[in-house]
Order: C-alpha cells, then sequence, then structure tokens
C-alpha cells in the first residue's frame, strides 16, 4: 500500500488542487480529511505521511488555524510550499438564479477575498462558515445553502453549475500551501530557502519585539512573515510565527536562532524549505558582512586574537 498524504479535503478543494502540482504524489495516496486539524493529527499519529494545508494567503496573511496547529501539540516540520492563483466560482444547485440566494457558505478564508464582490452584488444574503469551499459546494448539493465560492473545477464534481466565475476583489491573489511531516534532518539548502520559527519570549517588556526582530536584522536576515498569536495564558500573551529568508545551514541563519535561542523563552523550529516563488537573483544578494564566509573570517579573527596572533 503507498504512503499517504492528507490534505484539507473533500475533494475539490484548492488545496487537493496545489498538493497535485507536487511531482511525488504520483506514489502516493491522496487522502481528504475534515478540517486542517484532523490532518495534521493523521502526521502526529503515524496515519499519514505528511499533511498538505494552506498556511497563507496574500489577502489576509497567515491562515490562523493552521499556524495556531504548528504552534502547539507534537513538533511538526514544513518541508515544501507550494503557491497557487484562487480566483472563486459562486456555485449553486441547477436552476437556482442570483435573485434565489439568500445563503451563501465558504472557508472563512475565502471571505475577505469576495467580499466587495457580495457587497455589489448580493448585499443581503448570510455568509456562513465551512470546513473547506469543497465542503460548501457539498452542503449546496445537500440543499443546506443556496449556493457557495469554491474553484469552479468543483462544479463538475458537486453537480452544480457556476453563476458567477473569476470573482476576486484582488487581482493575482494567492495562497500558500505547505506540506508538513514529522520532524527530520531538512533537505539540502537550494540558495533560495526559507527559515520558519515560533518564538516566545521569556517576559513582556518595552521594546521586546524589537531585541527579537533585532538578532535577524543585525545578521541581515530578511523577514517575510511575521504573526503574532495569542498563547491562551491570558490577554497581552503572545508568540510570533517569523518566516525568514535563507536556510538553518547558512551561517547568518544560524547564528540568529542561536541567539533568539539563548534570549527566547521557547523557539520551536518548523522547518527550512525551499522557496516556491522563483526569485531573481539581485534579490537575494547578501549585505555586506552577512555571507557565511564573512562569518567564517570573524570566528577566525576571534581565534587568532585568543592566541595572541592578532
Amino acid at each position: 500500500m503507498p504512503a499517504s498524504y492528507a490534505y484539507l479535503g473533500p475533494e475539490g478543494t484548492f488545496t487537493e488542487v496545489a498538493l497535485r502540482t507536487l511531482p511525488e504524489t504520483a506514489t502516493r495516496e491522496l487522502v481528504p480529511y475534515v478540517s486542517v486539524q484532523s490532518a495534521l493529527d493523521a502526521v502526529r499519529t503515524g496515519e499519514a505521511e505528511a499533511a498538505f494545508v494552506p498556511i497563507e494567503n496574500s489577502v489576509e496573511g497567515g491562515i490562523t488555524t493552521t499556524l495556531d496547529e504548528l504552534v502547539a501539540g507534537q513538533p511538526l516540520m514544513i518541508y515544501r510550499e507550494v503557491l497557487l492563483s484562487i480566483t472563486f466560482a459562486l456555485l449553486a444547485r441547477p436552476g437556482t438564479g442570483l435573485a434565489d440566494i439568500k445563503t451563501v457558505t465558504a472557508h472563512p478564508a475565502a471571505q475577505p477575498q469576495v467580499r466587495n464582490w457580495l457587497k455589489a452584488h448580493l448585499p443581503d444574503v448570510a455568509w456562513e462558515s465551512a470546513a473547506s469551499n469543497a465542503d460548501g459546494a457539498r452542503l449546496v448539493r445537500e440543499g443546506r445553502y443556496e449556493a457557495a465560492f469554491a474553484g469552479e473545477f468543483a462544479a463538475e464534481r458537486y453537480g452544480l453549475q457556476v453563476l458567477e466565475a473569476d470573482i476576486h476583489d484582488a487581482a493575482n491573489a494567492q495562497t500558500r500551501f505547505v506540506l508538513v511531516g514529522r520532524p527530520a534532518r531538512p533537505a539540502a539548502p537550494t540558495g533560495a530557502d526559507k527559515t520558519s520559527v515560533v518564538l516566545w519570549q521569556r517576559d513582556d517588556h518595552p521594546g521586546g519585539l524589537r531585541d527579537l526582530l533585532g538578532e535577524f536584522a543585525t545578521r541581515g536576515v530578511n523577514l517575510m512573515l511575521l504573526q503574532s498569536r495569542p498563547t491562551g495564558a491570558g490577554i497581552g500573551n503572545y508568540c510570533f510565527c517569523i518566516d525568514a529568508e535563507g536556510h538553518i545551514s547558512d551561517r547568518r541563519v544560524a547564528d540568529a536562532l542561536m541567539g533568539l535561542k539563548r534570549t527566547c523563552l521557547q523557539v520551536r523550529y518548523l522547518g527550512s524549505y525551499p522557496r516556491a516563488e522563483i526569485v531573481p537573483a539581485d534579490v537575494d544578494a547578501l549585505r555586506p558582512g552577512t555571507s557565511d564566509e564573512a562569518f567564517v573570517a570573524a570566528a577566525d579573527w576571534v581565534a587568532r586574537c585568543q592566541d595572541g596572533r592578532f
């Protein structure tokens, strides 16, 4: 029996479409799960080799459900990421017109991406959240709601008609998905990588976030995502989810993580993995003094000073 990849289902989600772009899925069984939590729990229990879930979109930022699941519980690790351009279609049962729609459903992350369209075309409909966009389409098929926002490709799968296509408030909207597995040695650096961590402050003090960010800034490490999430320990208690450019094997990234490990209450490493977007060569030009060679030369100078060879 082939190894399995869990993903946010049911069949017909954007998550499934993005997952199928990975070449290794040809040798994996793809198993839909009802929620991000259940897909990730399948990895934690050994039921699945890995899980594929959404983690960020270009309209609203981080997907809080996924971030919170990675922050808490048994540690997991990100191995890959995929970017998918997103546009929605409004799906309904055959014979339904716009004037018949009183309720509409989709995943909560879809609402900010179609809010203006709804206001302009269906201002009086009630929004109901679904576990996924495809699950919303399934609920429409079953008669629970009149319409759902989902991928146009889901219409045939759930026997629905497309009332409107190419719906999006923001042009070129994208969602980022990640392949998550159990902790292991990260893949070798590619030269265009990303490192993800979660940081907990030791105490709340003026300039605390600046101190955390300074560990990256002084080493020339650029940040690609910074999102705070409540720890559950009370109002004002937050941890910070961070994506940084570079790989843990890069001296500047490793040095920043060592600095954070010394000063933070807790650091959770979520992995170093290839970036999905195409990166122009000049964009990742390192600041002077932040290359691996510069760190080696500086360490050598300190050693020579300690030996009296300066």
